[in-house]
């Protein structure tokens, strides 16, 4: 597709070197992790503090560290290199894919987790089913969150390899070892408070790109006749226009793909029910704050492309070489996950290289931090408490949730070596979320709103959801042309696969849990208070001015979530 000519890669292995400036900001930062959870340590005492952090959070922290929890290395890497595959497209992800799911989970779903306090969605699906679905939900959660996390750790060692020069090898050891240590000393509320901090360090490092990038391409008009110099024909800075037919975009996907395998089921599924994001609402001090976290973080949500879907862009109008997926790249190349840092390495000089590099590395620190220490609490109380050791004391908990912490590391660090086989990033990552995301979402949504939803329905909906999903993605694996019949073309690439699949394992999840749940017998409804909507008395805002509603501020979210898609239609 590129029609650049082929530019080898710097020979010597790394592409700049770090000044004194520039090594002195990195050390600060490190510095200041590790500080700040030894300080912490003395705050994580208890079972309610080490894993969702007191529920002393105001409704800004909390927001923050809801958005910071997702906008890890992934982010900043993954989509960056997803905007050089596929274009403009990847911002879907992050204003329909987010934006309506985010203020679901604030108005419609946030009032069930907290009120039933609630240490994650298992715990809520052990509440309102029974052991067999919160068991089941409890291992596929934690088996995603150790391949997220080594994902994470593979990211970051791309960073250094390009950057730097680091070896790969002993990035991810360093990268891993860190998260491990403030995160086992302080549980959640050292990765929140070290994601608000890395929330501002990322935002103030991933900046220099977009801005020196649209200085030199002349703004928003001179980036887009370069990329359609660059690339004759395809339509690579438009929403919506290339999306009536799976011929006419670089996904090979078509609308249906973008508002019902992503809209309505990926995105809901993951910012509604993945424990990750969840968990730092949950550490809100009160129900409106828990509300108003969720609303406080898509406002930010939107802007988040200019840092992360930017760069992409800006490279395939500035850069003189043909980046290739990761499964094909040969020496002398580069691949579509190294978009960021060889934009890094483009813009910016002695200072500013080590402020970019710092806001990488809390974002790596974010993600990892964010996934391990969600791992640990999914660990301790919805599958060691329940199956292994319902009586312990807390500190006992305690002392289990830091052990399992740094044993999900070294799991994960195997994960990201699994990673290095794969084409990209996020391809990978969406083929994760699938299989885990997509059915999970069907149970919960239906144990909220559907009080006729039994235990037997939901285990196995689920089951079958998730067996469905990984089996679709085996099937096309093995035998190609079968995407033509799960992505509904042979245009579809495996971005637009992974949406279809997620939105027929969905529909799967839904069907037989639907049909078990009908013929099998419903708890009592007096069994259902705080669990189900119509059998739980919410409390009433009603006293509150109306720019102190939740509900208002999710109205002016999506009314700028609909201009934002006029705006790039």
């Amino acid at each position: 597709m590129m029609q650049f000519a082929l530019v080898p890669a710097a020979a010597a292995g790394k592409l700049i070197s770090l000044s004194p400036l520039d090594l002195a900001i990195i050390v600060i930062y490190f510095i200041a992790v590790l500080g700040i959870g030894f300080y912490l340590k003395n705050f994580a005492k208890s079972g309610e503090d080490f894993f969702i952090a007191g529920r002393e959070m105001t409704a800004w922290v909390a927001g923050l560290s809801f958005l910071s929890a997702n906008l890890g290395s992934l982010e900043l890497l993954g989509w960056a290199g997803a905007a050089y595959q596929y274009g403009i497209l990847a911002a879907h992800w992050y204003w329909l894919g987010a934006i309506p799911a985010m203020l679901f989970l604030a108005i419609i779903m946030m009032p069930f987790y907290y009120i039933s306090k609630t240490h994650s969605v298992p715990g809520y699906l052990n509440l309102r089913f029974d052991r067999a679905t919160s068991g089941l939900s409890a291992v596929t959660f934690a088996v995603m969150t150790i391949l997220m996390s080594g994902v994470n750790m593979y990211a970051m060692a791309v960073v250094m390899k390009v950057v730097l020069g680091w070896n790969i090898h002993f990035s991810i050891w360093v990268s891993s070892l860190t998260v491990g240590v403030y995160v086992a000393m302080g549980g959640l509320f050292s990765a929140i408070f070290n994601e608000v901090l890395q929330f501002f360090l990322i935002w103030l490092g991933a900046l220099l790109i977009p801005i020196l990038g649209l200085v030199e391409t002349g703004g928003w008009s001179g980036m887009v006749a370069r990329i359609h110099e660059n690339f004759p024909g395809v339509d690579l800075t438009h929403l919506w226009r290339g999306l009536g037919h799976f011929s006419t975009n670089p996904m090979g996907i078509q609308w249906t793909g973008i508002i019902f395998g992503l809209t309505a089921v990926l995105g809901m599924g993951y910012w509604t029910t993945d424990f990750l994001v969840v968990q730092r609402v949950l550490a809100a001090k009160d129900l409106r704050s828990a509300k108003m976290a969720p609303i406080i973080g898509a406002f930010f949500k939107m802007a988040v492309p200019f840092i992360v879907i930017l760069p992409g862009l800006l490279a395939l109008s500035v850069l003189p070489y043909h980046l290739v997926p990761q499964d094909v790249m040969r020496p002398g190349q580069h691949s579509y996950n190294e978009v960021l840092p060889l934009m890094l390495a483009r813009y910016c000089g002695p200072g500013l290289l080590g402020l970019g590099i710092t806001a990488l590395v809390a974002g790596f620190m974010s993600g990892m931090a964010g996934n391990v220490s969600a791992f640990a609490t999914v660990w301790t109380y919805d599958i060691y408490r329940v199956f292994f050791r319902k009586d312990a004391s807390d500190s006992h908990y305690v002392s289990m949730g830091r052990w399992c912490t740094l044993i999900g590391l070294i799991v994960s660090i195997g994960a990201a070596y699994a990673v290095m086989g794969f084409a990209s990033i996020m391809d990978y990552v969406q083929a994760l979320f699938s299989f885990f995301i997509a059915p999970l979402f069907g149970t919960v949504i239906l144990g909220m709103l559907w009080k006729r939803t039994t235990g037997k329905g939901a285990f196995w909906g689920l089951l079958a959801g998730t067996l469905s999903s990984v089996g679709m993605f085996l099937v096309v694996k093995f035998y190609p042309p079968a995407i033509s019949i799960v992505a509904l073309s042979s245009h579809a690439k495996m971005m637009a696969e992974d949406m279809y699949r997620a939105l027929w394992s969905w529909l799967i999840c839904v069907g037989v849990t639907v049909g078990i749940s009908l013929m099998t017998r419903p708890r009592p409804a007096a069994e259902l208070a705080g669990l189900v909507y119509g059998e739980t008395e919410l409390p009433s805002e009603g006293h509150l001015p109306l720019v102190k509603r939740p509900i208002f501020w999710a109205g002016v979210a999506m009314v700028l979530l609909l201009a934002l898609q006029w705006i790039f239609w």
